[in-house]
Protein backbone atom coordinates (compact mmCIF):
# COMPACT_ATOMS: atom_id res chain seq x y z
CA UNK A 1 0.00 0.00 0.00
CA UNK A 2 1.13 3.23 -0.73
CA UNK A 3 1.13 4.89 2.98
CA UNK A 4 3.98 2.66 3.95
CA UNK A 5 5.95 4.28 1.20
CA UNK A 6 4.95 7.37 2.94
CA UNK A 7 6.12 5.86 6.39
CA UNK A 8 9.25 5.65 4.58
CA UNK A 9 9.78 9.14 3.59
CA UNK A 10 8.06 10.63 6.56
CA UNK A 11 11.07 8.63 8.43
CA UNK A 12 13.75 10.51 5.96
CA UNK A 13 12.76 13.52 6.95
CA UNK A 14 13.46 12.89 10.46
CA UNK A 15 9.54 12.57 12.28
CA UNK A 16 10.48 9.65 13.87
CA UNK A 17 12.08 9.39 17.63
CA UNK A 18 13.39 6.68 19.49
CA UNK A 19 10.93 4.11 19.82
CA UNK A 20 9.31 3.10 22.97
CA UNK A 21 8.05 -0.10 22.51
CA UNK A 22 0.08 3.36 15.04
CA UNK A 23 -14.27 16.03 7.57
CA UNK A 24 -13.31 16.07 10.71
CA UNK A 25 -13.77 19.69 12.12
CA UNK A 26 -10.79 21.56 12.62
CA UNK A 27 -11.39 21.36 15.95
CA UNK A 28 -11.15 17.82 16.65
CA UNK A 29 -7.77 17.38 14.61
CA UNK A 30 -5.31 17.91 17.22
CA UNK A 31 -6.16 15.04 18.92
CA UNK A 32 -4.96 13.49 15.95
CA UNK A 33 -1.41 14.42 16.56
CA UNK A 34 -0.77 13.87 19.78
CA UNK A 35 1.62 10.74 19.87
CA UNK A 36 2.93 10.17 23.20
CA UNK A 37 6.13 11.48 24.28
CA UNK A 38 9.09 9.73 22.48
CA UNK A 39 6.57 7.77 19.81
CA UNK A 40 7.41 7.17 16.41
CA UNK A 41 5.70 5.87 13.01
CA UNK A 42 6.31 2.63 14.32
CA UNK A 43 3.93 2.19 16.43
CA UNK A 44 1.32 3.06 13.67
CA UNK A 45 2.75 0.84 11.61
CA UNK A 46 3.36 -2.43 14.17
CA UNK A 47 -0.20 -2.08 14.23
CA UNK A 48 -1.33 -2.67 10.30
CA UNK A 49 0.74 -5.39 10.62
CA UNK A 50 -0.30 -6.97 13.90
CA UNK A 51 -3.05 -8.26 15.51
CA UNK A 52 -6.33 -6.49 16.07
CA UNK A 53 -9.89 -6.91 16.47
CA UNK A 54 -12.46 -7.85 13.83
CA UNK A 55 -11.78 -5.11 11.14
CA UNK A 56 -15.38 -4.14 11.80
CA UNK A 57 -16.19 -4.54 8.73
CA UNK A 58 -20.07 -4.11 8.82
CA UNK A 59 -19.47 -0.81 11.02
CA UNK A 60 -17.56 0.83 8.45
CA UNK A 61 -20.43 -0.85 5.62
CA UNK A 62 -23.12 0.64 7.22
CA UNK A 63 -22.23 4.25 8.91
CA UNK A 64 -19.79 5.24 6.10
CA UNK A 65 -22.20 7.88 4.62
CA UNK A 66 -21.77 9.88 8.42
CA UNK A 67 -17.98 9.11 9.23
CA UNK A 68 -14.75 10.87 8.40
CA UNK A 69 -11.25 10.25 8.89
CA UNK A 70 -11.53 11.50 12.61
CA UNK A 71 -14.25 9.22 13.03
CA UNK A 72 -12.37 6.39 11.78
CA UNK A 73 -9.90 7.33 14.23
CA UNK A 74 -12.48 7.42 17.32
CA UNK A 75 -13.25 4.11 16.03
CA UNK A 76 -9.52 2.64 16.37
CA UNK A 77 -9.92 4.26 20.03
CA UNK A 78 -12.45 1.93 20.84
CA UNK A 79 -10.63 -1.60 19.58
CA UNK A 80 -8.57 -3.30 21.43
CA UNK A 81 -5.86 -6.37 20.58
CA UNK A 82 -6.91 -10.02 21.00
CA UNK A 83 -3.30 -10.87 21.28
CA UNK A 84 0.65 -9.54 21.84
CA UNK A 85 2.04 -7.72 18.53
CA UNK A 86 3.13 -9.97 15.39
CA UNK A 87 0.51 -13.36 16.83
CA UNK A 88 -2.15 -13.18 14.44
CA UNK A 89 -2.75 -11.84 11.31
CA UNK A 90 -5.78 -9.95 11.26
CA UNK A 91 -6.13 -7.06 8.61
CA UNK A 92 -7.97 -3.83 9.59
CA UNK A 93 -8.42 -0.30 7.64
CA UNK A 94 -8.79 1.50 10.79
CA UNK A 95 -5.27 0.35 11.78
CA UNK A 96 -4.21 1.49 7.95
CA UNK A 97 -5.45 4.30 7.47
CA UNK A 98 -3.93 5.55 10.67
CA UNK A 99 -1.00 4.62 9.83
CA UNK A 100 -1.42 7.17 7.01
CA UNK A 101 -3.03 9.86 8.52
CA UNK A 102 -0.66 10.21 11.15
CA UNK A 103 2.38 9.76 8.82
CA UNK A 104 0.99 12.90 6.57
CA UNK A 105 0.58 14.62 10.11
CA UNK A 106 3.90 14.58 10.69
CA UNK A 107 5.05 16.25 7.16
CA UNK A 108 2.03 18.68 7.76
CA UNK A 109 0.35 19.26 11.19
CA UNK A 110 -2.07 21.58 9.98
CA UNK A 111 -5.47 21.15 8.72
CA UNK A 112 -7.96 18.75 8.40
CA UNK A 113 -6.27 15.25 8.43
CA UNK A 114 -8.09 14.14 5.24
CA UNK A 115 -7.32 17.19 3.23
CA UNK A 116 -3.63 16.55 4.69
CA UNK A 117 -2.89 13.32 3.60
CA UNK A 118 -4.43 14.18 -0.05
CA UNK A 119 -2.10 16.98 0.07
CA UNK A 120 0.75 15.13 1.27
CA UNK A 121 0.53 12.41 -1.04
CA UNK A 122 0.14 14.57 -4.17
CA UNK A 123 3.00 16.79 -3.24
CA UNK A 124 5.28 14.28 -1.89
CA UNK A 125 4.79 11.08 -3.58
CA UNK A 126 2.96 10.75 -6.87
CA UNK A 127 3.83 14.09 -8.49
CA UNK A 128 7.31 12.90 -8.12
CA UNK A 129 6.70 9.43 -9.31
CA UNK A 130 4.77 11.71 -12.27
CA UNK A 131 1.33 9.56 -11.22
CA UNK A 132 -0.58 12.44 -13.14
CA UNK A 133 -3.66 10.18 -13.16
CA UNK A 134 -3.63 8.84 -9.51
CA UNK A 135 -6.07 10.89 -7.26
CA UNK A 136 -7.88 10.53 -4.06
CA UNK A 137 -10.75 11.90 -5.01
CA UNK A 138 -13.89 10.83 -6.39
CA UNK A 139 -15.26 13.67 -8.18
CA UNK A 140 -11.99 13.85 -10.04
CA UNK A 141 -11.98 10.39 -11.31
CA UNK A 142 -15.58 10.25 -12.14
CA UNK A 143 -15.03 13.59 -14.60
CA UNK A 144 -12.54 11.84 -16.53
CA UNK A 145 -12.78 8.40 -18.63
CA UNK A 146 -12.72 5.65 -15.77
CA UNK A 147 -13.65 1.90 -15.68
CA UNK A 148 -17.38 1.25 -14.16
CA UNK A 149 -17.50 -1.54 -11.35
CA UNK A 150 -19.35 -4.72 -12.12
CA UNK A 151 -20.17 -7.61 -10.50
CA UNK A 152 -22.39 -10.69 -10.36
CA UNK A 153 -26.32 -10.60 -10.35
CA UNK A 154 -28.93 -13.44 -10.02
CA UNK A 155 -28.15 -15.32 -13.17
CA UNK A 156 -24.26 -14.87 -12.25
CA UNK A 157 -23.74 -12.45 -15.60
CA UNK A 158 -21.34 -9.36 -14.37
CA UNK A 159 -23.34 -6.46 -15.16
CA UNK A 160 -22.79 -2.73 -13.83
CA UNK A 161 -23.11 -1.77 -10.47
CA UNK A 162 -24.08 1.57 -8.40
CA UNK A 163 -20.63 3.21 -7.09
CA UNK A 164 -22.02 4.57 -3.72
CA UNK A 165 -21.03 1.78 -1.44
CA UNK A 166 -17.14 2.70 -2.83
CA UNK A 167 -17.58 6.16 -1.11
CA UNK A 168 -17.17 4.02 2.13
CA UNK A 169 -13.48 4.13 1.48
CA UNK A 170 -13.02 7.76 1.84
CA UNK A 171 -12.82 8.20 5.62
CA UNK A 172 -9.75 5.27 5.37
CA UNK A 173 -8.59 6.58 1.79
CA UNK A 174 -5.29 5.78 2.95
CA UNK A 175 -6.06 1.73 3.05
CA UNK A 176 -6.85 1.55 -0.61
CA UNK A 177 -8.64 4.60 -1.50
CA UNK A 178 -6.51 5.86 -4.62
CA UNK A 179 -8.17 5.73 -8.18
CA UNK A 180 -5.02 4.99 -10.53
CA UNK A 181 -3.86 3.63 -14.07
CA UNK A 182 -2.19 1.13 -14.98
CA UNK A 183 0.77 3.06 -16.36
CA UNK A 184 0.73 5.25 -13.50
CA UNK A 185 0.89 2.24 -10.64
CA UNK A 186 3.59 0.86 -12.61
CA UNK A 187 5.79 4.12 -11.93
CA UNK A 188 5.62 3.20 -8.14
CA UNK A 189 6.19 -0.74 -8.92
CA UNK A 190 9.16 0.72 -10.89
CA UNK A 191 10.30 2.42 -8.19
CA UNK A 192 10.25 -0.23 -5.62
CA UNK A 193 12.71 -2.57 -8.27
CA UNK A 194 14.92 0.19 -8.25
CA UNK A 195 15.07 0.76 -4.57
CA UNK A 196 14.22 4.23 -4.25
CA UNK A 197 15.42 5.49 -7.11
CA UNK A 198 13.67 7.77 -9.83
CA UNK A 199 14.72 7.36 -13.77
CA UNK A 200 17.31 9.65 -13.51
CA UNK A 201 19.36 7.94 -11.20
CA UNK A 202 18.38 10.34 -8.06
CA UNK A 203 17.58 9.25 -4.46
CA UNK A 204 13.26 9.35 -3.47
CA UNK A 205 13.48 7.38 -0.74
CA UNK A 206 16.00 5.62 1.34
CA UNK A 207 16.93 2.23 0.08
CA UNK A 208 17.05 1.31 3.84
CA UNK A 209 13.70 2.81 4.24
CA UNK A 210 12.02 1.66 1.31
CA UNK A 211 13.56 -2.10 1.89
CA UNK A 212 12.43 -2.44 5.99
CA UNK A 213 8.70 -2.08 4.59
CA UNK A 214 9.13 -5.52 3.15
CA UNK A 215 10.50 -7.48 6.07
CA UNK A 216 7.82 -10.09 7.32
CA UNK A 217 6.37 -9.04 10.37
CA UNK A 218 3.39 -11.76 11.58
CA UNK A 219 2.85 -14.65 9.57
CA UNK A 220 -0.08 -15.32 7.49
CA UNK A 221 0.16 -18.95 5.78
CA UNK A 222 2.76 -21.09 5.34
CA UNK A 223 5.08 -19.26 3.25
CA UNK A 224 3.35 -15.82 3.77
CA UNK A 225 3.66 -12.83 5.76
CA UNK A 226 2.34 -8.80 6.11
CA UNK A 227 4.97 -6.71 6.07
CA UNK A 228 4.78 -2.88 6.27
CA UNK A 229 1.88 -2.44 3.83
CA UNK A 230 3.04 -5.12 1.44
CA UNK A 231 2.51 -8.87 1.38
CA UNK A 232 5.46 -11.43 1.18
CA UNK A 233 5.48 -14.67 -0.34
CA UNK A 234 7.31 -17.35 -1.39
CA UNK A 235 6.01 -19.04 -4.54
CA UNK A 236 8.19 -22.28 -5.00
CA UNK A 237 10.77 -20.70 -3.66
CA UNK A 238 10.73 -17.53 -5.44
CA UNK A 239 10.41 -14.07 -3.44
CA UNK A 240 7.32 -12.11 -4.57
CA UNK A 241 5.88 -8.96 -3.01
CA UNK A 242 2.62 -7.34 -3.52
CA UNK A 243 -0.50 -5.88 -2.24
CA UNK A 244 -4.15 -6.38 -3.81
CA UNK A 245 -6.82 -3.77 -3.45
CA UNK A 246 -10.86 -4.76 -3.46
CA UNK A 247 -13.33 -2.61 -3.68
CA UNK A 248 -16.97 -3.00 -4.81
CA UNK A 249 -16.61 -4.08 -8.44
CA UNK A 250 -13.16 -3.38 -8.51
CA UNK A 251 -10.25 -5.97 -7.69
CA UNK A 252 -6.15 -5.12 -8.50
CA UNK A 253 -3.21 -5.99 -7.44
CA UNK A 254 0.64 -5.94 -8.54
CA UNK A 255 4.08 -7.91 -7.91
CA UNK A 256 7.10 -7.31 -8.20
CA UNK A 257 10.02 -9.77 -7.97
CA UNK A 258 13.22 -8.02 -6.37
CA UNK A 259 15.80 -10.68 -7.48
CA UNK A 260 15.00 -10.19 -10.86
CA UNK A 261 13.43 -6.72 -11.50
CA UNK A 262 10.21 -8.11 -12.74
CA UNK A 263 6.75 -6.75 -11.47
CA UNK A 264 3.27 -5.89 -13.07
CA UNK A 265 -0.02 -4.16 -12.45
CA UNK A 266 -3.39 -5.59 -12.55
CA UNK A 267 -6.05 -3.43 -12.54
CA UNK A 268 -9.66 -4.97 -12.99
CA UNK A 269 -13.27 -3.89 -12.64
CA UNK A 270 -15.08 -6.97 -11.49
CA UNK A 271 -15.74 -8.46 -8.38
CA UNK A 272 -14.74 -11.69 -10.59
CA UNK A 273 -11.09 -10.03 -10.99
CA UNK A 274 -9.39 -11.67 -8.32
CA UNK A 275 -8.83 -15.26 -9.97
CA UNK A 276 -7.76 -13.57 -12.92
CA UNK A 277 -4.61 -11.16 -11.61
CA UNK A 278 -3.19 -13.93 -9.19
CA UNK A 279 -3.81 -16.16 -12.45
CA UNK A 280 -1.88 -13.53 -14.57
CA UNK A 281 0.65 -13.00 -11.94
CA UNK A 282 1.61 -17.34 -11.35
CA UNK A 283 1.60 -17.36 -15.37
CA UNK A 284 3.95 -14.76 -15.43
CA UNK A 285 6.54 -16.82 -13.16
CA UNK A 286 5.82 -19.25 -14.59
CA UNK A 287 6.70 -18.06 -18.24
CA UNK A 288 10.30 -16.26 -16.50
CA UNK A 289 11.14 -19.54 -14.94
CA UNK A 290 10.11 -22.09 -17.36
CA UNK A 291 7.94 -23.35 -14.43
CA UNK A 292 4.78 -25.82 -15.52
CA UNK A 293 2.20 -24.44 -16.60
CA UNK A 294 -0.52 -24.73 -13.93
CA UNK A 295 -2.51 -21.63 -13.60
CA UNK A 296 -4.29 -21.61 -16.46
CA UNK A 297 -5.63 -24.94 -14.99
CA UNK A 298 -5.90 -23.42 -11.91
CA UNK A 299 -8.04 -20.69 -12.78
CA UNK A 300 -10.25 -22.72 -15.02
CA UNK A 301 -11.14 -24.75 -11.63
CA UNK A 302 -11.41 -21.59 -9.25
CA UNK A 303 -14.22 -20.28 -12.07
CA UNK A 304 -16.13 -23.88 -11.88
CA UNK A 305 -15.49 -23.48 -7.86
CA UNK A 306 -16.66 -19.94 -8.17
CA UNK A 307 -20.03 -21.08 -10.35
CA UNK A 308 -20.93 -23.88 -8.02
CA UNK A 309 -20.93 -22.23 -4.48
CA UNK A 310 -23.17 -18.98 -5.69
CA UNK A 311 -25.40 -21.45 -7.27
CA UNK A 312 -25.61 -23.32 -4.06
CA UNK A 313 -25.74 -20.06 -1.95
CA UNK A 314 -28.95 -18.64 -3.65
CA UNK A 315 -30.56 -22.23 -4.22
CA UNK A 316 -32.89 -21.46 -1.74
CA UNK A 317 -33.67 -17.92 -1.96
CA UNK A 318 -36.89 -16.63 -3.09
CA UNK A 319 -37.46 -13.57 -5.18
CA UNK A 320 -39.45 -12.06 -4.91
CA UNK A 321 -39.37 -13.20 -1.46
CA UNK A 322 -42.27 -14.91 0.85
CA UNK A 323 -44.87 -12.15 0.34
CA UNK A 324 -46.47 -13.36 3.64
CA UNK A 325 -43.06 -12.89 5.54
CA UNK A 326 -42.40 -9.30 3.76
CA UNK A 327 -45.87 -8.31 5.68
CA UNK A 328 -44.51 -9.02 8.68
CA UNK A 329 -41.71 -6.89 8.39
CA UNK A 330 -41.64 -3.46 10.73
CA UNK A 331 -41.36 -0.36 8.11
CA UNK A 332 -37.70 0.35 10.32
CA UNK A 333 -35.58 -1.20 12.04
CA UNK A 334 -32.54 0.49 14.53
CA UNK A 335 -29.09 -1.09 15.54
CA UNK A 336 -27.09 1.35 17.80
CA UNK A 337 -23.82 0.79 16.06
CA UNK A 338 -24.77 0.04 12.38
CA UNK A 339 -27.91 2.88 12.89
CA UNK A 340 -31.28 1.95 10.73
CA UNK A 341 -32.76 0.03 8.63
CA UNK A 342 -36.07 1.63 6.58
CA UNK A 343 -37.97 -1.15 4.68
CA UNK A 344 -39.81 -0.05 1.72
CA UNK A 345 -42.19 -2.69 -0.21
CA UNK A 346 -43.45 -3.22 -3.78
CA UNK A 347 -45.73 -5.39 -5.78
CA UNK A 348 -42.97 -7.82 -6.87
CA UNK A 349 -39.88 -7.10 -4.27
CA UNK A 350 -38.69 -5.26 -0.93
CA UNK A 351 -35.90 -2.90 -0.28
CA UNK A 352 -34.14 -2.40 2.39
CA UNK A 353 -32.48 1.38 3.09
CA UNK A 354 -29.07 0.92 5.07
CA UNK A 355 -28.49 4.89 5.27
CA UNK A 356 -25.60 5.21 2.63
CA UNK A 357 -26.96 2.75 0.59
CA UNK A 358 -29.32 -0.50 -0.07
CA UNK A 359 -30.71 -3.33 -1.68
CA UNK A 360 -33.29 -5.60 -2.62
CA UNK A 361 -33.66 -8.51 -0.91
CA UNK A 362 -35.05 -12.30 -1.19
CA UNK A 363 -36.07 -14.31 1.70
CA UNK A 364 -34.75 -17.51 3.03
CA UNK A 365 -37.01 -20.16 5.44
CA UNK A 366 -33.98 -21.85 7.67
CA UNK A 367 -34.12 -25.34 8.96
CA UNK A 368 -35.13 -24.32 12.43
CA UNK A 369 -38.21 -22.75 11.01
CA UNK A 370 -36.91 -19.09 10.91
CA UNK A 371 -36.98 -16.96 8.00
CA UNK A 372 -34.12 -14.53 6.76
CA UNK A 373 -33.68 -11.53 4.56
CA UNK A 374 -30.78 -11.36 1.93
CA UNK A 375 -29.46 -8.87 0.02
CA UNK A 376 -29.41 -9.59 -3.84
CA UNK A 377 -28.03 -6.44 -5.38
CA UNK A 378 -25.11 -7.10 -7.48
CA UNK A 379 -21.51 -6.49 -5.29
CA UNK A 380 -23.85 -6.97 -2.30
CA UNK A 381 -25.49 -9.90 -1.88
CA UNK A 382 -25.50 -12.25 0.92
CA UNK A 383 -25.68 -9.87 4.01
CA UNK A 384 -28.27 -12.12 5.86
CA UNK A 385 -30.70 -10.50 8.39
CA UNK A 386 -31.85 -13.41 10.43
CA UNK A 387 -35.91 -12.84 11.89
CA UNK A 388 -35.99 -14.96 15.49
CA UNK A 389 -39.51 -16.54 15.64
CA UNK A 390 -41.96 -14.96 16.97
CA UNK A 391 -45.82 -13.83 16.59
CA UNK A 392 -46.77 -11.58 14.34
CA UNK A 393 -44.09 -8.26 13.40
CA UNK A 394 -40.87 -9.14 13.28
CA UNK A 395 -39.72 -7.09 16.11
CA UNK A 396 -35.97 -7.93 15.58
CA UNK A 397 -33.41 -8.62 13.18
CA UNK A 398 -30.03 -10.14 13.64
CA UNK A 399 -27.26 -9.23 11.59
CA UNK A 400 -23.76 -11.66 12.25
CA UNK A 401 -20.11 -11.71 11.37
CA UNK A 402 -17.21 -13.45 12.16
CA UNK A 403 -17.25 -12.01 15.91
CA UNK A 404 -20.39 -10.42 16.24
CA UNK A 405 -24.13 -10.34 16.76
CA UNK A 406 -26.08 -7.19 15.49
CA UNK A 407 -29.98 -6.96 17.07
CA UNK A 408 -31.96 -4.69 15.29
CA UNK A 409 -35.30 -3.81 17.19
CA UNK A 410 -38.60 -2.46 15.26
CA UNK A 411 -38.73 1.22 15.88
Amino acid sequence: MLYGLLLALAALAGCAGPSPGAMAPPAATDRVVALPSGATLKVAADWTVTASPDGLILEWLFTFHRSSPQGQLDVLASMKPTTGFGALFQYSNPLASAAGYIGARTIQPDGEIGVAYDEVMRDKVFRPLRMSRTTFSFDEALRADHASPHSRDMSLRNVPIDMVLNHSIIPVRPAGGAWSSVRDYARYVRLELARGRLPDGSAFVTEKNLVARRVPQVRTGENSWYGMGLWIEDIKGIRVISHGGSMFGYKSDFFFVPDIGVGGVFLTNADSGWGVVRAIMLRTLEVIYDGKPEAEVGLLSSVRESHAYLCGEQRDWKVPPEPAEVKRLARAYRNPALGEIVVRGGPDEVVFQFGGWQSRMASKLNPDGTTSFISIDPGVRGFEFNAPAAVGVYTRLRLLDAQHSYEYESE
